[in-house]
């Protein structure tokens, strides 16, 4: 992992007031370097050797969510996919394209999709995700 990557997880840390262990700032650091959600399993793949045992990573993305460092961006296969939450509101989350043809997921930052009444007929909506489905430019041209 890059230096800077390592400041930035310790920097986050502080901010979130969170005690800086070996695989928290490991977790972060795999997110800060990942370009797109990840899985558990993902993140235990690029870590490689230096990998805490599959219940440590869970239990650190848990702490992570809770702190509101990390999100759950989206179900799919039963698998949740986490990225860092600095690109969304405690609200919203941008939204996510996953191709049908070859499974790529693509951050859409840039598109703008308007939050939903924070009620409707009785239920309290407290966050809104976004994930769309279809053909990503390449798969498109095919």
């Amino acid at each position: 992992m890059s230096r800077s990557g390592e400041q930035t997880a310790l920097s986050l840390l502080e901010e979130a007031s969170l005690r800086r262990t070996k695989p928290r700032l490991l977790v972060l650091q795999s997110l800060l370097a990942a370009s797109q959600p990840v899985t558990q399993e993902q993140i235990a793949e690029q870590l490689g050797d230096k990998t805490p045992n599959k219940v440590t990573i869970y239990r650190t993305l848990e702490a992570l969510c809770e702190a509101g460092l990390v999100h759950k961006a989206f179900l799919q296969d039963r698998t949740w996919h986490f990225e860092l939450a600095h690109n969304c509101s405690e609200h919203q989350c941008h939204p996510h394209f996953t191709c049908t043809a070859c499974g790529q997921t693509t951050c859409l930052m840039d598109m703008q999709v308007p939050a939903v009444k924070s009620s409707h007929n009785g239920y309290t909506i407290q966050r809104q995700r976004m994930q769309l489905e279809g053909l990503c430019p390449q798969c498109g041209q095919r």
